[in-house]
């Protein structure tokens, strides 16, 4: 037999095969103990026997001598069907030697050797699958010998630059980059030593003739082992997987950009975290330009061919900080120049890919390369790409390589276009909730008024956190409402809920609250009326949607929750009056240091209807401070409202509220209390009290007589002299005549004139009548009618109010510069 059939699997080998010797007329001279076994027959039975005899079917014996007609003369092969000594027909394989040289037509003896077909047919089968093995040309093969030397290889080992074409002998690092050969050949030890397959690594091969990235090869490798079980080397299975792991790469960096992109809903964040996840995984250098109109919400024109400045706004990787401040402003075109493409929309996704940026001009000129691709020194390829949507440019983002990375390709440029189409989505995004939101937050800052106020009556100074720090708006309200005769109001209200509908609500109830504080109510008073205006307007809206019948998302159709807490400060009678619509009471720290909260009656919320308010009249000494807020500051899920409470009272002292401006106490009180992490908005308004003093107050009570007008102008006069407001002298004297004439002839006595020197001049004319005073146009043939007229053309404002003993009448005057 060839050497190359001494396997021991091949059928026909000494070890495992059955034999039989034949004389040139074809009769059994031999019969090997294999072949007793193999056909339960015995050598004493079947030597001396004619083969013919042996047959399942004697009449076939030509049929089986005539496979071998055509035989060289080493031997010919066969099948035929044999008698077992069981009885039952066994067919087997065979191969026929001539002993003596001749071939089938020669008398000869011969040697035939036999086996079953069923392993014939299996070893032939694992020969031609070895051989095939190595002769296809999808993967590589290779047998390494025990100290990995390459044994035997297909022409597909490693088919790119730099790997020799005779390999048998060499090592991998005898082409392979060091690093790259021995990553390979230790996973390949560990297989020869362990004897357990390597399944599905991967490793990048490079060569050393060629320092471009490489290709990524997957193997598979099991160990070969001698007949006593000694290794004697490993079969490796490389294959190409370069296509499919840069495949795999990019959908995972699309993914990883998407995440990115989604992780924000502010355009700066949003750009900042996709050129992180660009550079240096996809480029070594990466940059995001951005239209300035986005940042502030606006949409730039939808004209892909307009050009509109950009701002840089975020870069990453090797050359960020250059980029950073070596490009910071410029102007560059949305879209690429060009044809204008067949395709609607085709032209907003279009990008620019420059290679060999190293061999082109830098000056003008048809070649030069542009701008923005030599921005990054060293770079020999760029592409860039813009940021469209809804066929509007938001800007671009642009990727350079550099070094000994693989250049950029078209497949490159194509990923590019689909992570700038999708970051222009989110940056759409930002910029829509960017608009919305400053829209929201101006709504909500145009509806309160400053956070600081300084007034005669008081120093105010206020804070407003959001529940929803993102939208920045929410139901909670504060106001200072400066009223007559140096009084102020100061005002707290909650509506329930968040958002823009709760804070167009909140503007609705403090725009109802300050006309009615203009019309000079008792707070009790005013929240009544307020709590009718609010039962209206939720009638309205019940009223609104049942007409609709919108089957969709409902929407919420009224205040209700809606909290309030009203006061008035009079800093000259040192007296604050307030009443409560199911709000908490207001706390007080007097000036001795001690904090405590005002015993309140609440009333129902507004909205409820049908109960009353009652009011509270508190002292206040000059210096105190009054802590009006929300329930939000005082129910943060630490505990009950009662701990709340006596937890504000330790902050306002350990706020010094006494010592310091409130402008700055005001935000240790709140420390602590991040916006977007609350459970309700939180409002607060601090206000120290005031008074005006007694010197800045005159006071007089006259009969109801007119003769006694006369006497008033002289008192007045004469006060005014003695506080150096004789500028004011001949206004207010008119002013006085008039209020002082009309008190007595409309409403009789007692009159009682009053002068408030605060930061205006208020002169107060007070009777028993609840007459409501009238201004009206008196004809030219009338002597009288124009009093009031007068009045108001010298003041600064007048008005009246009443108070349960009648009202008073009052005019405002500003004081003269000093």
């Amino acid at each position: 037999m060839r050497a190359t059939e001494s396997n021991q699997d091949y059928p026909f080998a000494v070890t495992n095969t059955a034999a039989a010797l034949l004389d040139d007329a074809g009769t059994v001279v031999a019969w090997t103990p294999a072949a007793e076994a193999l056909l339960e027959r015995r050598s004493a039975d079947v030597c001396g026997r004619s083969a013919r005899d042996l047959l399942a079917d004697a009449d076939r014996w030509e049929a089986v001598l005539a496979q071998g007609r055509h035989a060289e003369r080493e031997g010919w092969e066969g099948r035929a069907t044999l008698r077992h000594g069981s009885g039952r027909e066994l067919e087997i394989g065979f191969r026929v030697i001539p002993l003596n040289g001749g071939t089938r037509g020669d008398a000869a003896r011969c040697l035939v050797l036999g086996a079953p077909l069923e392993l014939v047919a299996q070893w032939r089968q694992d020969h031609a699958f070895t051989h095939e093995l190595f002769l296809q040309g999808r993967v590589g093969l290779a047998v390494f010998d025990a100290d990995l030397r390459l044994l035997r290889t297909n022409t597909h080992l490693l088919p790119y630059t730099g790997v020799p074409v005779e390999l048998k002998g060499r090592r991998l690092a005898d082409f392979l980059w060091a690093e790259d050969a021995r990553i390979i050949d230790d996973r390949l030890r560990e297989v020869m030593h362990s004897g357990e397959p390597l399944i599905g690594f991967n490793a990048t091969a490079r060569t050393l003739d060629d320092p471009r990235g490489g290709r990524v090869v997957n193997i598979q490798a099991f160990r070969l082992q001698e007949p006593d079980g000694h290794p004697m080397g490993v079969a490796t299975v490389f294959t190409d997987v370069t296509d499919h792991e840069r495949s795999r790469g990019r959908l995972d960096l699309l993914y990883r950009a998407t995440e990115a992109l989604g992780g924000s809903l502010s355009v700066l964040r949003a750009v900042e975290d996709l050129v992180k996840v660009l550079a240096p995984t996809f480029g070594d250098c990466a940059a995001a330009d951005v239209a300035e109109t986005v940042l502030t919400g606006g949409e730039p024109p939808a004209d892909g061919h307009l050009t509109l400045p950009l701002i840089r706004m975020a870069v990453a990787g090797a050359e960020a900080d250059g980029l950073r401040t070596g490009t910071a402003q410029f102007t560059a075109p949305l879209a690429a120049d060009g044809p204008e493409p067949a395709a609607p929309g085709a032209r907003e996704r279009r990008g620019e890919l420059i290679t060999g940026l190293g061999t082109r001009p830098t000056g003008p000129g048809n070649d030069a390369a542009p701008e923005w691709a030599t921005a990054v020194p060293g770079a020999h390829s760029a592409m860039t790409a813009p940021l469209c949507a809804r066929g509007i440019g938001f800007g671009r983002l642009t990727l350079w390589r550099t070094g000994d990375a693989a250049p950029l390709e078209e497949d490159d440029l194509a990923l590019l276009e689909e992570i700038a189409a999708r970051a222009a989505v989110a940056v759409d995004n930002a910029r829509r909730y960017t608009k919305e939101r400053r829209t929201a937050v101006g709504l909500q800052r145009s509806l309160l008024p400053p956070a600081t106020s300084e007034t005669p009556a008081l120093e105010a100074a206020s804070v407003y956190l959001p529940a929803d720090a993102d939208s920045g708006v929410g139901g909670d309200w504060f106001d200072v409402i400066p009223l007559s005769s140096a009084r102020v109001a100061l005002v707290v209200g909650d509506v329930a809920g968040h958002g823009l509908y709760a804070t167009a609500m909140m503007g609705r109830l403090r725009s109802a609250v300050r006309a009615m504080a203009d019309l000079e109510l008792e707070p009790e008073e005013l929240l009544a009326h307020v709590d009718d205006m609010v039962l209206q307007v939720v009638a309205e809206a019940e009223s609104e949607d049942s007409e609709d019948g919108d089957a969709g998302m409902p929407v919420p159709t009224g205040p209700a929750g809606a909290t309030c807490l009203y006061a008035v400060y009079d800093p000259v009678t040192r007296s604050c009056v307030m009443a409560s619509a199911g709000h908490p009471p207001p706390a007080v720290v007097s000036p001795d240091g001690t904090v405590e909260y005002v015993e309140l009656s609440p009333g129902p919320p507004l909205g409820v209807g049908g109960w009353p308010f009652e009011p509270v009249e508190r002292d206040l000494p000059p210096g105190s401070v009054l802590a009006l807020y929300s329930d939000g500051l005082i129910e943060r899920g630490e505990g009950d409202i009662d701990q709340g409470m006596r937890d504000l009272a330790d902050r306002l002292l350990r706020a010094d509220v006494l010592g310091r401006p409130l402008r700055q106490a005001r935000h240790d009180i709140v420390e602590g209390l991040p916006p977007g992490r609350l459970k309700d908005d939180v409002t607060l308004l601090l206000a120290r009290t005031r008074v005006v003093d007694a010197g800045s107050i005159a006071t007089w009570h006259l009969d109801a007589d007119p003769a006694i007008v006369g006497d008033a102008r002289h008192l007045v006069l004469a006060q005014l002299t003695a506080w150096h407001l004789d500028e004011l002298a001949f206004s207010t004297e008119l002013i006085v005549s008039e209020l002082v004439t009309n008190a007595i002839r409309h409403a009789g006595g007692p009159v009682r004139l009053r002068l408030i020197r605060a930061d205006t001049l208020t002169c107060e004319v007070s009777d028993s009548s609840n007459t409501q005073p009238r201004m009206r146009r008196a004809r030219s043939s009338e002597e009288g009618g124009r009093g009031l007229y007068i009045v108001a053309q010298l003041s600064h404002r007048w008005g009246s109010r009443y108070s349960r003993g009648g009202k008073t009448v009052w005019s405002e005057q500003n004081l003269p510069l000093a």
